[in-house]
């Protein structure tokens, strides 16, 4: 019986996957003289495997929250649907209160026109008016004649102008509906559907596993458990195995962290490096951030904000939440809070009426408002050996809507979630997980080189869309 020695002594790539049962040959054994220890007195070897990090994976976020599905272009292109509303911040108001002023560009023009009617306001002071006529483009601000409904002369109030003219007054608006007089003509405003259009292109991602026809041919067992759960007798190192699963992990962790670079460059060989934009890139970018959430101190109050800010957005109902460990005793905490009250006194009624399931202080799920949260740990967010190690980012919440789509890979329909991973594929190459050996080691004969390579490589991007329904929980205090 023979066992592996160290993570560089022994690899063998004739089996990758466990054997249920050790098979025993004449040259499956290690040599005595390969050990350091007297044939008289030989150690007593545990032949198992000690699982010393549990399951050292972190992989699982995408499949749980995504999908992924094959492209044959360099870049992905989708389109997002605008506001129906018309509404406006930081407008601009004169001294005399009769104009207002929106920041108009020609790639943002100002859908305001005459006869619609508007709300104005300024913290508690709130007004209606009526747009009697726009005036000339300057500076790219568009200036507005009103008349408040509000006021006898028809001027904002006083709380409501601008000191002096064009005075930041920083106004709030929207648009409530129109009026027109008897007999108008030409009335009403023809406003085109607003869309933004987003794109994102994919990066190549590589890696290898390479041993020496030497060490193959030196042949050990150990006795493992896999990280997928299997068991038995590995004939080789681990180190291939544990090679694709690290490969695998980079697959979900270079969509969650990708970046796009500001300016091209190239690697060592000359090749353009881009990068690609990730999961917590596009958040920062076009998702809501929520800085420094301690539900644990501040309770339901905190969550209640991101609540508010939830429904100013698309108003999912169903959200997922992947939280680091902290974050999510966190919301255990608050929750627990919700079911005491008065002196000593414990209510049950929101869990049946049940003792043990109100006791029971790890939540999964809850409801709050008209939302739906289920909540799980992200182990990426604790492992020491990823985000575990910074703990700037405490958790994100995923909206759990769909959209339909048409995709012409498929030629069908097909439901596609708001995040999701497209990879590279056609007729002639599928890109989403390829691998291959060579050298002239166990079989494959591609080179001379005494040693067998094998190789991993994908091509993927990720799609962040509707990224506005997202919530990224950063850190940025101790």
């Amino acid at each position: 019986m023979a066992f592996a020695t160290s993570p560089t002594s022994l690899a063998n790539m004739n089996h990758l996957t466990p054997r249920p049962v050790k098979g025993l040959f004449g040259d499956n054994y290690l040599s005595l003289a390969d050990m350091t220890w007297t044939q008289q007195f030989l150690p007593e070897v545990y032949e198992k495997e000690v699982e010393r990090y549990g399951n050292r994976t972190i992989g699982g976020f995408l499949r749980m929250v995504g999908a992924e599905m094959p492209m044959a272009s360099d870049q992905v292109v989708w389109s997002e649907q605008g506001r129906l509303h018309i509404a406006y911040d930081e407008v601009l108001s004169n001294a005399g209160g009769t104009t207002i002023s929106v920041d108009s560009t020609a790639a943002k023009p100002s859908l305001i026109g005459p006869g619609m009617t508007l709300v104005i306001n300024l913290g508690y002071v709130t007004v209606k008016a009526f747009v009697v006529s726009a005036g000339t483009l300057a500076n790219d601000l568009q200036p507005y004649t009103i008349k408040c409904y509000d006021t006898a002369d028809g001027a904002l109030p006083a709380a409501l102008r601008g000191a002096t003219a064009g005075a930041a007054t920083s106004l709030n608006i929207f648009v409530y509906g129109s009026e027109y007089g008897k007999g108008s003509v030409n009335a009403g405003n023809s406003i085109d559907a607003s869309f933004t259009t987003f794109s994102n292109k994919p990066i190549i991602l590589r890696d290898k596993y390479s041993v020496n026809g030497s060490d193959v041919a030196q042949i050990g067992w150990v006795e493992v458990t896999t990280e997928m759960g299997t068991g038995g007798y590995l004939w080789y190192l681990k180190s291939e195995h544990e090679s694709r699963l690290r490969f695998e992990d980079y697959l979900e962790m270079s969509m969650v962290e990708a970046e796009n670079a500001a300016g091209a460059f190239t690697d060592a060989a000359g090749a353009t490096i881009e990068g690609t934009q990730g999961l917590f890139s596009a958040l920062e970018e076009r998702g809501l951030v929520y800085n420094d959430a301690d539900f644990g101190t501040n309770g339901i109050a905190t969550f209640d904000t991101i609540l508010q800010e939830l429904d100013k957005q698309g108003a999912i109902e169903e959200n997922m939440m992947f939280l680091d460990r902290a974050t999510s005793l966190g919301i255990d905490n608050m929750l627990a809070a919700q079911n005491s009250y008065g002196a000593g006194g414990t209510s049950f009624g929101v869990f049946n009426n049940e003792e043990d399931m109100a006791l029971n202080l790890g939540f999964s799920g809850f409801r709050r408002g008209s939302y739906d949260f289920y909540k799980t740990d992200w182990k990426y967010l604790n492992d020491s050996t990823t985000r575990g190690s910074i703990g700037d980012i405490e958790g994100v919440i995923v909206p759990a809507g769909t959209s339909t789509v048409y995709d012409q890979q498929l030629g069908q329909n097909i439901s596609r979630p708001f995040l999701h991973i497209r990879y590279r594929a056609s007729e002639a190459d599928d890109r989403r997980l390829k691998s291959w050996v060579t050298g002239s080691v166990g079989g494959n004969y591609t080179s001379d080189a005494d040693e067998m390579n094998v190789h991993f490589l994908s091509e993927r991007t990720m799609c962040t869309q509707a990224a506005n329904n997202f919530v990224l929980l950063k850190k940025t205090q101790a």
